[in-house]
């Protein structure tokens, strides 16, 4: 039998390994493969969505109908080449809702179509302080940042010499930590947190560590930031659905990054009226410390699911994370009472 702490060890360790996977929104292949093959090994049998999400089902022997679906997703945030300028330094377009001056002095890894990767880092255009007396009060965006390559190249046509064009991926630095007093700090927290925590509610499942009293899907999609990741690949006989993402935690909200928060309406409307009722419900059964918010700025994917015109109930939760699209943190706690959650609510 996995016990709780056993089980958030392997969350924890699974969305290590994730965020060690670079997959901003485009270029999420090899996050998706690694996921696909997580599965197989604990005994199930995923399926590569033709988008290229990862939907795998945990008791295939239960009846199809009023099945669960639950839902995370493998993309990140990240950048793309827009641009290569006469002086060699790259001018990106952001992928997702990367904001420039979330990722001002992080390092880079530039992508090539060959298969290549080229270290960098994202800097203002005439970053020295001590040159440049606008230093401080220009706005960042990403017509006033660059990419400055860790290559000798100070042309456009040696960057293009090194095989980068147009279009090319840029994947920034997570700077993952774990600290000893519990927190965990990562970009792409979102949503690789609850990525981790799916695979290890399957690896309980696989070890009849969980009940599960009715079939459970899992979708991992890969286009969430984009708006698009879960608007197919839903399967039969499925009708509900939970978006497990990060928790908001910031002014005006009641979670904490210690919490399980269940999302009551974000920017998009309510959630189904019973299924959160029943998250609270499950929460409480499962002696999960939790919150209840209201998001002002969030969307999430099981959003898309119902703008795509599937017939669900829906819902959300996930671990409280602050500074979201930033330098994200939450804490161990956070997971264990999803997990808790999770439990009451599957089982």
């Amino acid at each position: 039998m996995i016990s709780m702490q056993s089980y958030t060890d392997a969350a924890i360790s699974q969305t290590l390994a994730l965020l060690a996977i670079d997959s901003p929104t485009g270029y999420t292949a090899n996050a998706a493969a690694y996921t696909a093959a997580e599965y197989e090994k604990l005994g199930f049998r995923p399926q590569r969505t033709v988008k290229g999400g990862v939907l795998v089902c945990l008791n295939p022997e239960a009846p199809e109908e009023n099945a669960l679906l639950l839902q995370a997703h493998l993309d990140t945030l990240g950048g793309i080449v827009a641009e290569i300028m006469p002086n060699g330094r790259l001018r990106l377009s952001n992928l997702g809702g990367l904001a420039a001056v979330n990722a001002e002095c992080e390092n880079v890894r530039v992508v090539t179509r060959s298969g290549k990767s080229y270290t960098g880092v994202f800097q203002l255009k005439n970053a020295s302080v001590h040159v440049n007396p606008h230093y401080r009060d220009t706005k960042r965006d990403f017509d006033v940042m660059e990419v400055l390559l860790d290559e000798e190249a100070d042309t456009k046509e040696a960057v293009e010499a090194l095989g980068i064009m147009n279009g090319d991926i840029v994947c920034f630095d997570p700077r993952t930590m774990v600290t000893s007093s519990g927190y965990i700090k990562s970009r792409f927290l979102d949503d690789k947190l609850c990525a981790g925590i799916l695979l290890a509610q399957a690896q309980a499942a696989a070890e009849k560590a969980v009940t599960l009293r009715r079939r459970v899907w899992h979708h991992l999609t890969v286009f969430e930031e984009v708006g698009h990741g879960a608007a197919a690949s839903v399967p039969a006989g499925v009708t509900e659905a939970i978006s497990l993402d990060m928790g908001c935690v910031g002014d005006g909200l009641a979670c904490r990054e210690t919490q399980v928060s269940i999302c009551a309406k974000d920017k998009k409307g309510p959630y189904n009226y019973e299924v959160v009722s029943a998250l609270i419900e499950a929460a409480r059964r499962g002696g999960a410390d939790f919150a209840v918010d209201v998001y002002p700025m969030y969307g999430s994917d099981v959003d898309v699911s119902l703008s795509a015109g599937h017939d669900l109930r829906h819902g959300l939760c996930g671990p409280g994370v602050y500074a979201s699209h930033g330098y994200e943190r939450t804490h161990r706690k956070g997971v264990e009472n999803t997990i808790r959650l999770l439990n009451a609510y599957l089982g």
